[in-house]
């Protein structure tokens, strides 16, 4: 059922991935404590992703989005029974043509109508089609939830959210339901759309209610928020586990393209150092160098991913704001370690990594997708950075150690080289952003952005080695603490070394460390070479998925 199939149209894809998300739904034994549950929703993005990128898509948008909001909000007395047997497949319409990450401003309405109790739902400008969801008649009956502006005799009221019916039981779409496929896109295959309401009623009960907002029977707004921003966040704060589906699919195809990389590079032989001498791939250190340390950065941000999850889920309501941005910075960082690691793997496999089949340069196109997706990348860590400056982070003090008594095969001085790179970008952004000079606050936070988004990539870096230290100590067999830490240096010393003139410059980092890193480096990669493959093994790629490639045919092949 999940195999590649060769040949197929993009619109083929498309219903395959359809065809597919049901059998996966039959197989659970509960979509709605899926749909409740961070930690399977997670798994499940990192399983089913390596399986078919557009069927994950069309999972995150139903499970996650739509039935989560549905489950989030006041649901008693509604019948979920077909969105749970996908007799009706749900989406998700919130972000517009004109309005991406400015959500907020969003001008699709839903006016009260008092002679019926219900709403009517409008489109009123071509920059107000909602862009791009999966509202095609491809996957058979489908019902959306749409954010829009609650008007009430003529007053704006904030955006919530509207179930609405796309197409009839037949699949066809709804009179006043406007439908325009789009272009196809490089990233996963799903019927992209963009979509218009032209005069659509709705019933009183297809609002979306909770304490942030409740009609009254004579038809006026109760709100424990006075701000309509808040309201609108609450409404659609399944976007931030969103998030976390975004960066749990990113880790399991990067898994899977390192186990696929690595193993391809054991297998395929190449000419030695010596005459007629005939190596595998993986003997040279140019070849398995790159690859070795996407090892250690990918195991740092399976690990972060772990921990992220946890505190989501645990969260209680005081540390929802802390834990949402954690959220948000590794969204962004583990999306882009995904592009990086997953390219070089594709680059190690040569033309094998070019095939489809092989099962990386597909997903690396739709990688791109989860970058953009529930919060383009760069937005999200603007927004956690500017959080980070105004009192939403205190960075670690500098250890009174002297740098030149410290050795870079300490891990609690790298973990202090990296919270010295925290407070350096942190004093800067904040210097430059209260800076006496002439200026716009546009204009001072432009000058403190660079430093300030540096200052997050020092934080989720930091993090992530973090989670790897802390593996290790945890581990149980020595072998295995022994090669998380050898991980966790190689991650560590590389971002030091990509910063070591910062360091060097504010005298954390000696001259004679700074020429030593490249030894260390070279010392550390050399030391997990040999175990390449129990750490891809580690990984758990299913042999169903890995024995169809092939790039991983059994038999040796030469160069």
């Amino acid at each position: 059922m999940f195999a590649y199939h060769e040949g197929l149209t993009h619109q083929e894809r498309t219903e395959l991935s359809y065809q597919r998300l049901r059998t996966v739904n039959a197989a659970v034994p509960d979509p709605q404590a899926l749909a409740r549950d961070p930690v399977a929703l997670s798994a499940l993005h990192e399983w089913a992703g390596v399986a078919d990128a557009g069927m994950t898509t069309l999972a995150s948008i139903h499970y996650n989005l739509f039935l989560g909001s549905l489950l989030e909000h006041d649901h008693e007395g509604r019948d979920l029974g077909p969105y749970l047997r996908m007799e009706r497949i749900g989406t998700f319409l919130c972000t517009e043509q004109a309005h991406g990450n400015d959500a907020p401003q969003l001008e699709t309405t839903a006016t009260l109508d008092r002679a019926t109790g219900g709403f009517v739902l409008t489109t009123p400008t071509r920059g107000a089609r909602k862009w791009m969801p999966n509202t095609s008649v491809a996957g058979g009956p489908k019902d959306a939830l749409v954010a829009a502006r609650l008007v009430i005799d003529g007053k704006d009221q904030g955006v919530f959210l509207f179930l609405t019916a796309l197409t009839d039981g037949n699949g066809r779409h709804l009179p006043g339901v406007e439908v325009e496929l789009l272009p196809q896109t490089a990233s996963s295959p799903v019927d992209h759309c963009a979509t218009s309401f032209h005069g659509v009623r709705l019933p009183r009960t297809a609002m979306l209610q909770g304490e942030h907002g409740r009609l009254t029977d004579e038809g006026e707004l109760v709100s424990c928020l006075g701000s309509p921003r808040k309201r609108f966040l609450r409404s659609i704060g399944r976007v931030t586990m969103g998030k976390l589906c975004m960066s749990a699919y990113s880790l399991g195809v990067t898994r899977h393209a390192l186990t696929v990389a690595v193993r391809h590079a054991h297998q395929r032989v190449t000419s030695g150092m010596t005459s007629g001498q005939r190596v595998p791939l993986f003997a040279h250190r140019t070849h398995h160098a790159p690859l070795v340390e996407a090892l250690a950065t990918t195991y740092a941000a399976t690990l972060l991913q772990r921990e992220v999850v946890r505190r989501w889920a645990q969260a209680a309501e005081d540390e929802r704001e802390e834990a949402e941005r954690l959220v948000a910075v590794a969204k962004g960082w583990i999306t882009w370690q995904a592009r990086a690691v997953m390219t070089e793997c594709r680059e190690r496999c040569g033309a094998q990594g070019l095939l489809l089949s092989n099962g990386i340069a597909g997903q690396l196109a739709a990688n791109e997708g989860t970058i953009t997706a529930e919060g383009d990348n760069t937005v999200i860590w603007v927004k956690a950075a500017g959080e980070m400056l105004l009192g939403g982070f205190s960075p670690m003090p500098p250890s009174e150690v002297p740098p030149a008594t410290r050795s870079l095969h300490d891990p609690a001085h790298l973990h202090d080289l990296m919270g010295d790179l925290e407070r350096i970008r942190h004093e800067r952004a904040r210097g430059r952003l209260r800076t006496k000079r002439a200026g716009s606050p546009l204009d001072r936070w432009n000058g403190a952005s660079g430093a300030a988004l540096s200052l997050v990539d020092a934080h989720v870096h930091r993090l992530a080695a973090q989670q790897l230290l802390a593996a290790a100590a945890q581990a149980t067999d020595p072998q295995v603490a022994l090669l998380l830490e050898h991980l966790h240096r190689l991650f560590a010393l590389r971002y030091v070394a990509a910063h070591s003139g910062e360091l060097l410059a504010h005298e954390r980092l000696t001259a004679e460390q700074v020429r030593y890193l490249p030894e260390v480096l070279e010392a550390t990669v050399a030391a997990l070479v040999p175990h390449a493959l129990t750490l891809t093994g580690a990984f758990a790629v299913l042999d169903e998925i890995t024995e169809r490639h092939p790039a991983l045919r059994s038999e040796v092949v030469p160069a």
